[in-house]
């Protein structure tokens, strides 16, 4: 693994860490939704934080390394490493976001003291993984990067995707939000969705004509300082005008990548 490729959150008085010392080291990938909500939770506490990108595949940059896999047994990003805490090891994304939440937003900024808010911001976060990341991951890879046409499977997971935005634009509409998930105000539950949402147009789904509360929630959060420190860099692939092509260059497109399951979004 390399860290040649980094990205930190700047200097804060939190303790010793600095970011030239940062707290902790975030594996993660240019493309891939789930490092980057890590980041901008990270950002958002003003938590110092060192970006180790890595690659897909078995590569010496690789996921599937033996180096990495002795963090994370799942070869997968994101995983960090808290050098506040005895070099304490997590992953799985918002297991990553709950973990800092509980420990370091004393302040509640993300997070809420109750356990009954607490619980709010929970199944929104279990909601986005396991509903909204899982449907767009497959959705971006029936639309761009499997091996073979099988349309009937890159509609299913754009309907789905569709769906969850249907859910979550009426759950910013109704009466008290403030346009805010839960808790009328900003949470990690809504962080949490943001970097997904802004590579659905590569499938065909336009979150700004669609579904104008979405649209105009992420511009809340993609405006706040936190968010925008810890965004810089993401890569946002063009693509959505093939999706009207339908599988045109399926499989030369295809033939270029490491045909493992788990390439695009869908980390």
């Amino acid at each position: 693994m390399t860290d040649a490729s980094t990205t930190t959150a700047p200097a804060t008085s939190n303790g010793a860490f600095t970011d030239e010392n940062p707290q902790f080291t975030l594996y993660s990938h240019e493309i891939g939704p789930n490092g980057w909500k890590v980041a901008q939770v990270l950002a958002e506490l003003d938590l110092t934080y060192k970006t180790v990108f890595l690659e897909f595949g078995s590569g010496p940059n690789g996921m599937k390394t033996e180096a990495y896999e002795k963090l994370n047994p799942n070869g997968r990003i994101p995983a960090i490493v808290d050098h506040g805490n005895n070099d304490f090891v997590v992953w799985e994304s918002n297991a990553i976001i709950l973990y800092v939440l509980k420990k370091y937003d004393t302040a509640y900024k993300l997070w809420d003291a109750s356990i009954e808010g607490q619980s709010q911001i929970e199944v929104w976060l279990l909601f986005q993984a396991s509903g909204q990341g899982p449907y767009v991951g497959q959705a971006m890879w029936f639309t761009h990067y499997h091996h073979e046409k099988l349309e009937s499977a890159r509609v299913r997971y754009v309907n789905e995707t569709r769906r969850v935005l249907g859910i979550v634009q009426n759950q910013l509409n109704r009466e008290g939000s403030n346009g805010w998930l839960v808790l009328g105000r900003i949470t990690a539950a809504d962080i949490s969705f943001l970097h997904w949402y802004r590579h659905v147009q590569r499938f065909g789904v336009f979150i700004e004509s669609e579904y104008p509360a979405v649209w105009e929630w992420m511009q809340r959060m993609i405006a706040r300082p936190g968010v925008e420190r810890a965004s810089r860099g993401a890569e946002f692939p063009e693509g959505s005008g093939e999706v009207a092509g339908a599988g045109q260059g399926w499989a030369d497109k295809a033939a270029d990548k490491e045909r493992e399951g788990e390439k695009g979004v869908a980390t």
